[in-house]
């Protein structure tokens, strides 16, 4: 009986090795080797509980606002987001405006855009400069995009920057600037996604006189005999030697539910999955970037490869390695889970939750289209600076930073319409700024109108412009012995704070202040709120701030 059941054990215990070597199997079906770039040996290895060791620099918490060059050959048409992608949708705008400018895509496909993109017109340190200037406390520049374009001497890329297009080092410029004016450099990675994302560049025209003929997507090397991008193969590029994943043949949106390699999507090849672990090995290796972003769900690749698991404790290895055993690094992924959240920094796409969160997250948004539009441009289509400083107001009460694309031109260069826009936030800023950085979240996020219709949010994502804030909405935010009581807008009458009453436990407020206003501020605190008489001189029509000082000073959260 014994012999029996020991048996047994044993039997069942190779059933459970056997079952988990399986699932690791099906989890990972493009494993990455590290036969060229080593994952840094440190405190971080490759898996979701050991990233769950990390914690948030207090730099990044006190930062609160930066800037994002979201610049590729994308821009060079000057027609908006996802052109590589759109300009295959037969029938579609970009692909019309494609055909008329270009030619058809079957025979000048993206790569003829990326041969067009030349930055003629590009400073950096101009551009950089001028961010710095109007706040920003940290600067992103686009590393690649799902256009699968590296945008520095990429030695595991032969479609990069200093070869084809402007032939220069973009990312080498970016960092440099970034350097001269001691801001934090980050780097967003979106190439993960070229494997389905450029599958419209399959298709054919089903209609007209190009109907049936291929789209250049299948091109191979060979096919490059005599032509400007002889020696180059389209695969490296375009990366379609595969079938297609369901629906893609018919839907142009059918994508947008696959994002997490899951609904029907095709599985990147090993091959694939290792060239955008090297890839990005070697970009963290070459940049060290203090800040690093993913456009993914949790990080690249993930499920179907360990391939962003890798990246993530490389970088957090090598970043500790570089700053005395401490990690000073901040990388971002989108659609975490809670477990998620712990491991990187949950990085919200157009929208902001609705409540205050316990970790650090950050909103990335844009004043206009992520590449540059010039529809939006003619149609005066920008976010305003009282929208952007509303939003940064609003996100920073809520324990968040704000990341702002300004879209750069095809060129280099950046419009007048939008170094307006950044003029009237850096009028703001120079005033209002000690209320936004180095500051922490208070026991509410804010009430008026907005807050106290708040519903709950699942993901937060795209939800920006769903309501507006008016001179009703309030915001607070504190610092030590501070609170500062945001009013989005011109007051037209007294401010009633109803969280500052008496009966609210609150401390003893001391003086109160209007910042960019040296008049005497005058207010009545009751058992039910704080009442702040209308001003004669209102500072600005964004967004007036109240310095609140207390007698005693309070914890930060």
């Amino acid at each position: 009986m014994y012999k029996k059941n020991k048996r047994k054990q044993l039997f069942t215990a190779l059933c459970i090795l056997c079952a988990s070597f399986l699932q690791a199997q099906q989890k990972y079906q493009s494993p990455v080797t590290e036969n060229t770039e080593k994952v840094a040996v440190g405190k971080f290895k490759p898996t979701w509980e050991s990233l769950q060791q990390y914690k948030t620099p207090e730099w990044f918490r006190n930062a609160k606002f930066g800037i994002w060059a979201h610049w590729g050959p994308q821009c060079q048409p000057e027609q908006g987001d996802w052109y590589g992608r759109f300009m295959y949708d037969e029938g579609g705008a970009q692909y019309k405006w494609h055909v008329e400018h270009y030619g058809h895509p079957s025979k000048a496909g993206f790569k003829e855009v990326i041969k067009d993109w030349k930055a003629e017109n590009w400073d950096p340190e101009k551009i950089v400069a001028l961010y710095k200037r109007v706040g920003a406390q940290y600067f992103f520049a686009m590393a690649n995009h799902h256009d699968n374009l590296d945008l520095w001497n990429s030695k595991y890329q032969a479609w990069n920057s200093t070869k084809v297009g402007p032939k220069k080092d973009i990312i080498s410029g970016w960092a440099a600037a970034a350097k001269k004016q001691g801001l934090p450099f980050g780097l967003s990675v979106h190439a993960a996604h070229a494997w389905t994302w450029f599958e419209t560049s399959q298709r054919s025209d089903k209609k007209g006189p190009y109907a049936g003929i291929p789209y250049d997507g299948k091109l191979t090397k060979k096919d490059g005999v005599g032509t400007w991008w002889e020696g180059l193969d389209p695969q490296e590029l375009y990366a379609q030697n595969h079938p297609l994943s369901a629906g893609s043949a018919e839907s142009i949106t059918s994508l947008w539910g696959q994002w997490n390699w899951d609904n029907g999507a095709s599985i990147p090849s090993a091959e694939y999955c290792q060239n955008f672990y090297n890839r990005t090995m070697d970009l963290i290796n070459i940049y060290k970037p203090d800040l690093l972003y993913f456009d993914d769900t949790g990080l690249p690749l993930y499920p179907v490869s360990d391939a962003g698991l890798k990246i993530a404790a490389h970088y957090y290895n090598t970043n500790m390695a570089a700053h005395d055993n401490k990690l000073e690094a901040v990388l971002f992924g989108k659609v975490l889970t809670p477990e998620q959240k712990k491991c990187m920094v949950w990085d919200v796409e157009r929208g902001v939750p609705d409540q205050i969160q316990n970790e650090a997250w950050q909103t990335c948004t844009c004043i206009g289209d992520w590449h540059y539009s010039r529809a939006i441009y003619d149609g005066n289509g920008y976010k305003s600076a009282k929208t952007v400083i509303q939003m940064l107001i609003d996100i920073v009460s809520k324990n968040g930073n704000l990341l702002l694309n300004i879209p750069v031109r095809g060129d280099g260069s950046i419009d007048d319409k939008e170094i307006a826009i950044l003029e009237d936030i850096a009028k703001w800023m120079e005033v209002n700024k000690e209320s936004i950085f180095d500051t922490r979240p208070w026991k509410v996020f804010g009430e008026g109108p907005v807050a106290d219709t708040s519903n709950p949010i699942k993901d937060a994502g795209f939800n920006e412009g769903k309501t507006s804030l008016s001179q009703k909405d309030i915001r607070f935010n504190q610092k030590n012995n501070l609170l500062y009581v945001s009013v989005m807008g011109a007051p037209s009458e007294d401010v009633v704070v109803k969280s500052l009453g008496k009966s609210k436990e609150n401390r003893k407020i001391k003086s109160i202040k209007l910042l960019g206003s040296t008049e005497k501020v005058t207010w009545k605190q009751d058992h039910n709120s704080l009442v702040i008489a209308k001003p004669k001189f209102i500072p600005n029509n964004i967004a007036v701030v109240y310095k609140v000082q207390y007698a005693n000073a309070a914890k930060s959260n």
